[in-house]
């Protein structure tokens, strides 16, 4: 790029594949690398040039695509603009970083304004003057006004296109499984057992005096995510919405995932696909019964004689999002509970309507329920949802001996426990 300082060009495509790679792109040192060679022989005209080389030389997977596109509208899209690197004020960026269209939260084109505005923020990029700072900082407050609004919306009221944002704030959301000791050991300072082998063979080097000893622990393991989610008719909104975080916890910890209303259905397999549209449409397509009626009781039963016994339930953290709501007899998911309780490490119960602040948990399959649940939280809104999150990744500890476990439902008084 003429005009383009030197020691400038390999910071930024240092800086752009260290977001990248915090994004969850694995971007190497090299890569970065092969980024600055190649900005600086073919010299991109546009962003669009500039989008398709960082996009040949920085990405190795398709599924990366959405996460590079959303970094590189983040870093270039109005914050640095490649005419200014050209020392060409003049000839302003395409309207799109990407080929594909997408538009940020903080798009001015939602409100009705012209795509002739030659100002460039976060979301449109364009030639920038001495005093737009104050612009900038004006659509960047837009956007994170959306996202904040969004955060505390009730998925029930979102529309289809607010529906897409949501899907992907929560696609950044960190769903970290909690750990748990494994059976296989690894050598560590603070072990408890002694590794007599590894002892006498360092022992050699001391002319056979074991003047080190060498002990191992128990390895870590992450424990398993069971997600199990209502899609009755009641729950259809949140059901479009925790189809996401299971699908993320699918690809990403290797999670189950399973849907009910008047049957269960493992949706594991379908939403395991790298394209979210082809997983999302083989999801509804193995679920006939979406927007029926509510059998919790039975679908738990079916859930615990055909999986959870086989181990898809031991020692597992349990995620069972549903407003309670039981057709028939409450009895029979106080049963289920009380045998899925016992199997499972930790029981998360997210009931949407929890959010109310009126409520109290006196339908029948809730009251049921509850006795059996450890953590009792909304999961309503994307902020909501986020205390989900939290919830997952502070699971720790044993049950109480007896196999009943210690209830820690959030936000609960004693009398509606």
């Amino acid at each position: 790029m003429p005009g383009l300082p030197v020691p400038e060009l390999p910071q930024i495509a240092a800086a752009f594949g260290h977001l990248l790679h915090a994004a969850g792109v694995p971007v190497t040192p090299e890569r970065s690398a092969r980024f600055a060679v190649a900005i600086t022989l073919a010299e991109p005209q546009s962003l669009t040039q500039l989008y398709w080389l960082g996009r040949v030389n920085l990405i190795t997977a398709h599924e990366q695509i959405d996460i590079y596109d959303r970094v590189f509208a983040q870093v270039f899209r109005g914050i640095t603009d490649v005419a200014d690197f050209r020392g060409d004020r003049a000839n302003q960026a395409p309207p799109a970083a990407a080929p594909t269209g997408e538009r940020t939260p903080g798009d001015p084109n939602r409100g009705g304004e012209s795509n002739n505005t030659p100002r460039g923020t976060s979301a449109t990029p364009g030639a920038r003057d001495d005093g737009d700072d104050d612009t900038d900082e004006a659509s960047m407050i837009a956007a994170m006004s959306t996202d904040e609004r969004l955060a505390n919306k009730d998925f029930a009221a979102v529309t289809e296109e607010e529906l897409l944002l949501i899907r992907q704030l929560i696609e950044q959301l960190p769903l970290v499984p909690p750990m748990r000791k494994g059976r296989r050991e690894k050598t560590h300072s603070a072990g408890r057992r002694l590794d007599i082998r590894k002892t006498l063979r360092r022992s050699h080097r001391t002319g056979g005096d074991p003047v080190k000893l060498v002990k191992r622990t128990r390895a870590p393991r992450p424990r398993r995510i069971v997600f199990i989610a209502d899609i009755s008719g009641s729950m259809e909104p949140y059901a479009r919405v925790y189809l996401h975080l299971a699908r993320g916890g699918v690809l990403a910890v290797g999670a189950e995932a399973f849907v009910f209303a008047t049957r269960l259905t493992r949706l594991t397999r379908a939403l395991s696909m790298n394209n979210p549209d082809v997983a999302y449409r083989k999801a509804a397509a193995a679920a006939p019964d979406w927007s029926g009626g509510t059998r919790i009781g039975e679908t738990l039963m079916c859930f615990i004689n055909e999986y959870g016994r086989r181990g898809v339930a031991r020692g597992a953290v349990i995620v069972i999002i549903s407003d309670g709501w039981e057709i028939e007899d409450p009895a029979l998911v106080r049963i289920s509970m009380e045998r899925l309780s016992r199997l499972a490490h930790h029981i998360i119960w997210v009931n949407p309507r929890k959010a109310v602040t009126s409520f109290e948990p006196l339908t029948g399959g809730m009251a049921a329920a509850l006795p059996y649940v450890d953590t009792f939280v909304s999961g309503h809104s994307v902020r909501a949802l986020a205390d989900v999150v939290r919830a997952i990744r502070a699971v720790a500890g044993d049950r109480a001996p007896n196999g009943v476990p210690t209830h820690r439902a959030i936000g609960l008084t004693h009398a509606q426990r």
